[in-house]
């Protein structure tokens, strides 16, 4: 595994706190510690995204391939309880020695709350340019946003592995982001689909799906 340095640990733990602290609500909390049903699908959100981030795939160790399925999550939760969730997650992997105190940072930084806010700010852009009906809601915040994000955190973390000298640019082209031609469609089918269901049969579930815009559309 290569070595993280004590001070990008520091960083990346700082970075990680201010952006979980951003996403601390006080009304969402409540609502979420007084509301069982809320509690399940967080709880439920948790486990999935455990469990695809525990197959994963890779030849260099750091460089692995695993399926996100955070966009899905973010636009079932919301970017704030997103976060919760992934960081829940991540605990879970840590509990189970999947990845290491050392490597938490890291991954909680750019395979979680990076992925989750850009998904975010994915859907406020649609949402605020593209009409409002159910199909872009489906096919561009969902299908098309989680192949993006997919390619950008393969990007992200090749990015830094490459500028903390973990790797030179040959091996990561070589072994590490050719991936993206890869990973793009599972991605993309996982969470297209789980949406797809959801907004279909269970649309009071997904938090950023309202009716009033897509279905009278």
């Amino acid at each position: 595994m290569p070595i993280i340095s004590l001070e990008l640990q520091s960083i990346a733990w700082f970075i990680v706190g201010c952006l979980f602290l951003l996403s601390v609500n006080k009304t969402q909390y409540t609502a979420l510690m007084t509301t069982p049903a809320r509690q399940t699908g967080l709880f439920a959100c948790t486990v999935v995204m455990a469990l695809l981030w525990r197959i994963k795939a890779g030849i260099l160790p750091g460089l692995e391939l695993h399926i996100l399925g955070v966009t899905a999550i973010t636009l079932i939760l919301g970017w704030r309880q997103a976060i919760l969730s992934a960081s829940l997650a991540t605990l879970l992997l840590v509990a189970f020695k999947q990845i290491t105190v050392t490597q938490l940072p890291i991954h909680l930084l750019l395979s979680a709350y990076l992925p989750i806010l850009l998904s975010y700010a994915f859907f406020i852009l649609c949402y605020s340019l593209l009409p409002r009906h159910f199909f872009v809601y489906v096919f561009v915040c969902a299908f098309i946003c989680a192949a993006i994000i997919a390619c950008l955190k393969i990007l992200s973390i090749s990015l830094f592995y490459y500028f903390t000298l973990s790797y030179n640019w040959f091996e990561l082209t070589e072994n590490y982001l050719y991936l993206c031609a890869i990973i793009w469609f599972p991605e993309a089918m996982l969470n297209g689909m789980a949406i797809t269901l959801l907004i279909t049969y269970r649309p009071q579930w997904v938090k950023t799906f309202y009716d009033k815009d897509y279905l009278d559309s």
